[in-house]
């Protein structure tokens, strides 16, 4: 049985190229929490579009550019052990190569050498919970973003005296979906 078209008039007309933007914005979003968790930053620019701002971020001002941005959340997470995951993915397509996107997330931030965290005074990370508001275009046959807002509903703190984070057993295989 066919899927049925989108009601919306600013979804696209075909279904299928529509679960298609759907799942190739996911896999870039993914890319996004694995590369800035992993710490791939050369990786990370790659997924924006040469023209996307930020807001809301602790690492970059609002407006901040990719490179600035870049810069920023590779500066700031340098010393930290970090876990971003985003969940239930709403996307609405604004047009046949633009979409926009909002995100559950949650982040946990742990710094490892005693930086400070402004976020959380007095810490040595944080729980994040929230949502990302993004737009995404479509560049050629990838799905980029070209908008990122991050919105916060709560912060749990770290304690100081938490105890110290453990490596896991095997640590992330940057290259392994390179074919």
């Amino acid at each position: 049985m066919p899927l049925p078209a989108p009601t919306s008039p600013a979804q696209p007309a075909d279904a299928l190229d529509y679960l298609l933007s759907a799942d190739a914005i996911r896999q870039t979003k993914a890319r996004y929490c694995r590369y800035i968790d992993t710490k791939q930053w050369d990786r990370l620019a790659s997924i924006f579009t040469d023209d996307c701002r930020f807001e809301g971020l602790g690492s970059a001002p609002a407006g901040a550019d990719v490179a600035m941005f870049v810069q920023g959340v590779s500066s700031r997470l340098a010393h930290t052990i970090s876990v971003h995951h985003c969940h239930m993915q709403e996307t609405v397509m604004t047009g046949p190569d633009t979409a926009r996107v909002i995100w559950a997330m949650e982040d946990f931030v742990e710094w490892t050498d005693g930086g400070t965290v402004k976020e959380t005074p007095g810490s040595k990370g944080f729980f994040g919970y929230g949502h990302y508001e993004e737009e995404y275009r479509r560049v050629g046959t990838d799905w980029k973003i070209s908008f990122l807002r991050l919105t916060r509903l709560r912060l749990d703190p770290v304690p100081v005296d938490a105890p110290a984070p453990r490596m896991g057993q095997r640590q992330a295989t940057p290259d392994w979906l390179d074919v």
